[in-house]
């Protein structure tokens, strides 16, 4: 055949034939976020923005996320089940907020006495923690990933000096989760509000104490106007994960490259948030106390103990249950026990004599 009658035959072949669809095309899927944050909050807000801008942009744009902040489609609290009922495909929050719809929710999150971040990666990671959320995921339909950690966090802000246990009783606090029965054993009346509700309520008076997270994410919030007293060490929560939960029927419906994506985004800003947080946390608290007049107090020992008891009984409660709520406590407890005996060793004591030895 002669090579320009080849190539006309060739070009008429091409001409007949359907032009093929673009790959993005065909398999681009709407991703819908809620979340259980304010919009461009510092810290839990922007960290969820950039999760779900981060699952578009590795996807190359087959995933198109649309995020919303609470309240801007459904309310902080109700992002668990619109997820669950597919109006929605992923829920950025803190799975404690969905205890009362099974226990095994809240160690997912935080345990009173519980994991610091780098014990509770390690447990998510390496020790049964991620095969426990499927499973409990399961139940609900419902697939997750970490994608966050907010580190330990303070004890709280209070309109009164907290010198025993005694002071804890009928206080009215803002304190979700297991930390917030904890404080129900003590004689504090614990109330759940979502974040963007806790500074008009405590200038109100409606509740006469709240914990949040930290200074950094505190100093937003502007708690410092409405309450005096800065306690610490949190007891509550001492490495508090955030979750990315899916439908699992749409998750199941993605391609394998497109769910292993979606897993390295939120590891990705699982890290990114917890260095973030870490950067910006001393930062904020000298301003708290050297611009606002903030007064830092350490819960004595003899409130330390008391929170400890309640603790043990809150976790107790929990195990009790379910089958698959003691499964999850045993485990994360076996984890922290296992992770913990080895920071005692190494971290918590170089840390102690390094800061001691730089006067710090």
């Amino acid at each position: 055949m002669e090579r320009r009658k080849f190539l006309t035959s060739a070009a008429l072949g091409a001409a007949a034939a359907p032009l093929a669809t673009p790959a993005l095309a065909q398999s681009r899927t709407d991703m819908v976020i809620v979340s259980t944050w304010g919009r461009d909050f510092p810290g839990l807000g922007t960290s969820a923005q950039r999760l779900s801008a981060r699952i578009e942009e590795l996807t190359e744009g087959r995933i198109a996320v649309q995020y919303f902040a609470a309240g801007e489609r459904v309310g902080a609290f109700d992002s668990f089940d619109e997820v669950a009922s597919g109006n929605a495909q992923g829920y950025i929050a803190g799975d404690y907020y969905w205890k009362g719809k099974h226990a095994g929710w809240a160690p997912f999150a935080a345990i009173p006495f519980g994991l610091t971040y780098t014990e509770m990666d390690a447990w998510m990671k390496f020790m049964g923690g991620q095969e426990l959320h499927d499973k409990l995921g399961d139940e609900f339909g419902l697939k997750g990933f970490a994608c966050g950690n907010t580190g330990v966090q303070m004890g709280g802000w209070f309109n009164k000096e907290i010198n025993s246990p005694d002071d804890l009783r009928g206080l009215k606090m803002r304190i979700p989760g297991l930390g917030g029965d904890v404080m129900a054993k003590v004689g504090a009346s614990p109330v759940s509000l979502p974040g963007g509700q806790i500074y008009e309520n405590l200038v109100s008076g409606a509740i006469d104490a709240t914990e949040w997270v930290g200074p950094w994410n505190d100093f937003f919030l502007k708690l410092y106007e409405a309450a005096q007293y800065y306690y610490w060490p949190g007891f509550h929560e001492p490495g508090t994960q955030l979750t990315l939960g899916m439908n699992k029927e749409w998750w199941s419906g993605l391609s394998a490259n497109d769910q292993n994506l979606i897993e390295a985004a939120c590891n990705e800003e699982n890290a990114r948030q917890a260095a973030e947080t870490n950067a910006n946390n001393g930062v904020y608290l000298q301003r708290l106390l050297d611009e606002y007049g903030v007064e830092l107090r350490e819960f004595n020992d003899d409130i330390y103990e008391a929170l400890g008891e309640a603790s043990n009984e809150v976790i107790e409660e929990t195990r009790d249950h379910s089958a698959l709520a003691a499964e999850i406590i045993d485990s994360a407890l076996a984890a922290r026990d296992q992770v913990g005996a080895w920071a005692a060793l190494a971290d918590a004591p170089y840390v102690a004599k390094r800061n001691r030895f730089l006067d710090l």
